[in-house]
Order: structure tokens, then sequence, then C-alpha cells
């Protein structure tokens, strides 16, 4: 008889030996930490031992959703800061766009003011060279856009008045307030030093507040700390007037007003006022000479 062989066995040997293969082989990639191998195995190990590593009842696994992140960095990014700086020059300078005219046709107003109406942009070009004109922007909120032609002068006296404006508002918004409380059995002497002090701060531009006390002399009249407050504006005429009238404070027992630096416009008005009271009193005083005259006559 013919013997076969056992094709279960040498089955069962191949595996064996192709067992032993990969264990020898997982070895050396661990030793050697070879590239190319380590890339082709490497997934294959780690799964391998994150399935041995989960329990029997697993969870159902999550779906993983992608989330986009910005990457981190404490040096601060040029082109931003590029944008701010750009966006701060256009709010606050002023000056020619020279030939770059985004829109193509404007609004134009000539140098002296007068309305030139809505034009070509190569008209504009055209405009500039032959007079030798700038372009400055009024306002690109219109449709067409509203543009100017001015003088490298024009535009050197309008920024110089930008300049002036912006100084103004932040003295205005800069104005502080001093503060003065005294009694109202204040001497004289004494009134008349604070008048001083008050005056040199009006002089500042500064407001000043000032708080009158009701004295401890119970003989004093009632209207006692009014009167001072209209002293101190005798005491200083042409310079300063009420910013708030006196009012009540401290239940009662002290007035409290604020005092400003008189404007231009009242300062001449109060200097009108004052000339036309000097002349009154020249002409009645001529007038009773005159009438002296006559009778002695």
């Amino acid at each position: 008889m013919l013997e076969y062989p056992d094709w279960n066995h040498s089955h069962r040997i191949a595996d064996r030996m192709a067992a032993l293969f990969l264990k020898r082989l997982t070895l050396q990639t661990k030793k050697t930490e070879s590239g190319c191998v380590r890339s082709c195995f490497g997934k294959y190990m780690a799964q391998q031992t994150a399935l041995a590593q989960l329990p029997l009842l697993a969870s159902t696994p999550r779906v993983c959703c992608v989330v986009y992140a910005q990457a981190f960095s404490t040096a601060k990014d040029p082109h931003s800061e590029r944008t701010k700086k750009k966006k701060k020059k256009e709010k606050t300078d002023f000056g020619s766009i020279g030939r770059k005219i985004h829109d193509r046709v404007i609004h134009v107003v000539d140098e002296q003011g007068n309305d030139l109406g809505n034009m070509h942009r190569a008209n504009v070009i055209q405009l500039l060279d032959e007079r030798g004109l700038r372009l400055v922007p009024r306002n690109t909120s219109t449709e067409p856009p509203k543009y100017q032609l001015m003088t490298g002068l024009q535009i050197h006296q309008e920024r110089l008045q930008l300049r002036e404006m912006e100084k103004a508002k932040r003295t205005t918004c800069q104005t502080l307030t001093k503060e003065l409380t005294f009694s109202s059995s204040i001497g004289q002497h004494d009134l008349c030093t604070k008048s001083k002090q008050i005056q040199q701060w009006l002089e500042k531009k500064y407001k000043v507040q000032i708080t009158v006390k009701e004295g401890r002399n119970k003989e004093e009249p009632a209207n006692k700390m009014e009167e001072i407050f209209d002293q101190l504006l005798q005491m200083m005429p042409g310079i300063a007037t009420f910013l708030s009238r006196p009012q009540p404070t401290k239940g009662g027992k002290a007035l409290m007003c604020v005092l400003r630096c008189l404007t231009q416009k009242e300062e001449k008005a109060y200097r009108e006022t004052q000339m036309s009271q000097n002349e009154d009193t020249l002409n009645k005083e001529h007038g009773k000479d005159r009438d002296s005259d006559t009778l002695h006559q």
C-alpha cells in the first residue's frame, strides 16, 4: 500500500514556522529600531497591544470629529500688526491718494470749492497732470465717492488745522476741577488770598468748586454764605462766572458752587458794557458841569 503524507501535520508545522519567524522579526525590530521594518510592522504591533489592553465588555466607540485649532505662538503676527497700523493711519492721516483711483467714476470738487460733477478717473488723472494738483478723498461712503483737487499748500494747511482741533479736544477732555473749602467766618484778608488762588486756577483753564461752610458765630446773617460768593465774583471782574449757582449741601449747613473762566465772547461783551458805562458816567459828569456853569452865569 502507498502511504500518503499527513497534510494536517504539515500545515501545523508551517504555521509554527511562520509564527516563529514573526516573533523573531518583532524582536529584531525592537532591538535595531529599523525605520523601514518599524514603519511596516509598528501599526500592527500597536493594534495588537491596544486590543490586548481593552476590557472584554468595551463600550461603543464614539465617532471622532476633527477640530481645527490655530497654532499657538508667543511671537506677534506681523501681518496683523501691519493691518492695524494701516487702519489707524487711514483714520488719522489726511493726504493725497496719488493716481490710484479705484472707482471708475468719482464726484470731483476743484481747489477753489467749485463742483465739477461726476468725472471718469482717466479725465481726473489728466486734469491732475495739467494743473499740477493732488486728489484728496472727502467722502468715500457716497455713490459716487467725493474727492477734491487740492494744492500741496492747501493739504499742509488742513493738516495743521486738524492737529489744532485734536489738541483742543484733548485739552477740553483733560479739564480738571480744583476744590476749595472754607468757613463763612473768614476774614477779609484771607478772602482776598483765596480769590487770588482761584484766579490763578481759572487762568490755567481749571474749574473751581467752592464750598462755604456755616460759621460758628450764630449772629451772622442767614445770607452770609451767598454774600461771600458775590464778593468773590466782584474781586475777579471779567474773569469768572458761575458754572453752577450756589446750592445747599451737607444738610443745608454749607453752600457749594462751581466757577469757570469767561469765554472770549463773554469777555468781549463785558468790555463793551464797561465801555458804555464809562461813557455814560462821563456824559453825566459833563452834563453836571454845564448845568453848574449856567447857574453861575
